[in-house]
């Protein structure tokens, strides 16, 4: 676990308290997410005022403070590790690119500083240590080499890679794993262009060529069959899934389902784009293209980060966060640049620049139109047309759609923050067709539920989604939760799911489990329900589990998912749909539809008489939302499956006695008759 989290929440709690500040922990933690927003914003303005000027910066922090791209990680109660990451990421590349712009050591130990919390917080930083070596190759190509490149990466690479190997969690993965390979070789390959810049100026040219040609291969053969051989014995640690999944797009999919189950691992739409940047998408572009065409240093890194990161917020929906601050920082140049051109004074010039020879003989003799070959002096009327510059209607006109695309911009942030990003994803709200809210509140409900009624040391079993949920608000143990870093687990889980009850139950048993937690959203509409995640189930499963879980077993012949009549029957007697549709016939939600009537998937239950051996109905909330089963112990002693013995022995007829009623002698069934035989000769015994 990346330590950069607990460590700022608990060090803010610290300081607090000894400034006397009573504060909770809790407290801290809830604000800590729009603390680091508006720290984000701070960095976002020193960047963008190193990129371009002062008035860009200020634009690119209003943006980036209220764009819902970042804000949905920078809302009251978002403790996750994005919200202090994204700043640590901004405050690195702006000291990177003081860094590159000044060549000082100090700015770079402060890069390096900056990148060692960033480290510590999130498992992004591995876009920063590819990003500045990318930076330091494309300058390279470009012929940018200069002594300030050289100090700011040999001593970002050296000092950086000693201080990340520090965090526990990540120790030698800097030497040994292929996503911070690049980083080295960019280093070695700069020691080696500084090493030849410096010979280039004591040998002739004759010499430096054949040193270069021949020092070239055999660097190059060296790194190549070295890196092979380190690859090929396990030193050097191939492509991890996730990050691997970034460039082969369906390895996921195929190799490692649990990755592309998760959907922030999705790729993004073009919808989200604008739901999440709005007018920014339009208009980075062209902030763009006044840093590619104004291109510096510096510029060829924001060029390099702004591409970068569209590729990968087009792979990820999750990576959209990455890109947000870069789009936040292109639009705000961009705006900026606008409101410069048609808001800015026209300032006559005192000191006109020195015209052509050509241009002053043209002006001696208005009848020569032809002073050189392909050139034409212009008439008077064409020079004073282009010195009159832009109306003042032009500009405002131009300055009022400006203006207008900002409003619309602010109105459009204020409302996804309000309906999108506001609310907890524990509390469910909908809307009647008058406009009334309604509250749905089932998560709670079953985790306080789980806590009351549940013994301490309960084990709760449920699909990973709501491992968090369940350990935070229930108190209670879970099998597999949203650090889905166990594969396998995860997918014993789904092979529970997606079998029929006895073999669940067997593994239900091996692993202690007292309670099944599944979320079923048949009777309310609810999407996100887990019949609708079962596929996902079923391909993690078949991952681990070939032999006994197939995906095809759970489709009709003609390729379909259904859960009506025409469904698989394996699909139809798995666990997973046993309990979300239990007791689910018996009810009619509204007289035009049968009892039974699924509103998320539109179609009427195909099983619909449901019971249960091994498993019992526990709590099913109010909505239906939520439903926790649990699970049968075993008897001390399993009853025997026999028939009744059958004698033949026939009953004696009763005594009837001739005696009154009330003196009538009693009578015993079946019993034992003694009769009287001769007493047995002693020899013969």
């Amino acid at each position: 676990v990346y330590p950069g989290l607990m460590v700022t929440a608990g060090l803010i709690h610290w300081i607090l308290n000894m400034l006397n500040v009573t504060v909770h922990i809790r407290d801290v933690c809830v604000f800590l997410a729009p603390v680091f927003s508006g720290l984000t914003a701070i960095s976002t303005f020193l960047l963008t005022r190193e990129l371009w000027n002062q008035g860009a910066g200020l634009l690119a922090a209003c943006f980036i403070a209220i764009v819902p791209g970042y804000i949905s990680r920078s809302v009251a109660g978002s403790f996750d590790n994005e919200g202090i990451a994204i700043f640590a990421l901004q405050f690195t590349y702006y000291l990177w690119v003081k860094s590159v712009k000044t060549g000082s050591v100090f700015w770079t130990i402060c890069c390096c500083l900056s990148y060692f919390y960033m480290v510590s917080a999130w498992g992004g930083y591995v876009f920063i240590i590819n990003l500045i070596p990318l930076h330091v190759f494309v300058l390279l190509l470009m012929q940018r080499y200069s002594r300030r490149v050289y100090i700011a990466y040999s001593t970002f690479y050296i000092v950086g890679l000693i201080l990340s190997m520090q965090i526990p969690f990540v120790g030698f993965q800097p030497i040994r794993t292929s996503e911070h390979m690049a980083a080295a070789g960019v280093f070695a390959l700069l020691q080696a262009y500084a090493f030849l810049q410096y010979l280039r100026d004591r040998l002739t040219k004759q010499e430096f060529q054949t040193l270069f040609f021949l020092g070239v291969s055999l660097a190059a053969g060296i790194v190549f069959l070295s890196v092979i051989y380190l690859t090929y014995t396990g030193y050097i640690a191939p492509w991890s899934g996730r990050f691997y999944s970034l460039w082969d797009t369906g390895y996921a999919k195929i190799h490692i389902p649990i990755i592309a189950s998760v959907s922030e691992h999705q790729p993004t739409t073009w919808v989200s784009f604008f739901f999440d940047l709005h007018i920014l998408v339009c208009t980075f572009p062209a902030g763009l293209w006044f840093c590619i065409k104004n291109i510096n240093d510096e510029r060829v890194f924001v060029a390099l980060y702004a591409i970068s990161a569209v590729y990968f917020a087009g792979v990820m929906v999750r990576l959209m966060l990455t890109l947000t601050p870069v789009v936040c920082m292109l639009s705000a140049i961009a705006f900026s640049n606008v409101f410069e051109h048609y808001l800015g004074d026209d300032m006559k010039r005192e000191n006109p620049p020195i015209e052509d020879s050509s241009d002053e003989d043209d002006k001696r003799n208005p009848g020569n139109l032809y002073d050189k070959a392909g050139k034409v002096r212009k008439h008077v009327s064409e020079q004073e047309k282009t010195e009159e510059g832009l109306g003042p209607n032009i500009k405002s006109i131009v300055t009022m759609l400006m203006l207008m695309l900002l409003m619309m911009f602010a109105v459009h942030c204020t409302w996804v923050t309000s309906n999108a990003y506001s609310s907890p994803s524990v509390v469910l709200a909908s809307y009647n067709h008058d406009g009334t809210r309604n509250i749905l509140d089932d998560f709670r409900e079953a985790y306080y539920w789980l806590r009351q009624n549940t013994d301490e040391h309960a084990r709760v079993m449920s699909w990973w989604d709501y491992g968090y949920q369940i350990a935070g608000m229930a108190n209670r143990t879970t099998l597999v939760d949203n650090n889905t870093w166990n594969n396998s687990h995860i997918a014993l889980v789904g092979k529970a799911m997606s079998s029929n009850e006895s073999a669940a139950y067997e593994i239900m048993r091996s692993l202690d489990v007292d309670y099944v937690l599944i979320i079923f959203g048949g009777v309310i509409g609810y999407s996100g329900d887990d019949i609708n995640k079962f596929l996902w189930m079923v391909r993690i499963a078949e991952g681990e589990h070939p032999k006994d879980i197939r995906e095809s077993d759970y489709f009709t012949p003609q390729g379909e998912f259904r859960v009506d009549k025409a469904g698989s029957p394996t699909l139809l007697n798995c666990l997973m749909y046993k309990m979300s549709y239990y007791r689910f016939g018996e009810m009619q939600l509204d007289f035009r539809t049968p009892p039974g009537f699924d509103r998320t998937r539109n179609a009427e239950i195909g099983n619909k008489d449901i019971k249960f051996k091994h498993l019992e109905e526990a709590f099913t909330s109010e909505h239906w939302l939520v439903r926790i089963y649990k699970v049968k112990q075993l008897d001390n002693r399993e009853t025997l499956d026999h028939k009744p013995r059958v004698t033949n022995i026939v009953p004696k007829q009763k005594y009837l006695s001739k005696k009154t009623s009330k003196r009538k002698r009693g009578y015993i069934k079946n019993k034992l008759i003694l009769k009287k035989g001769k007493r047995p000769n002693r020899k013969t015994v």
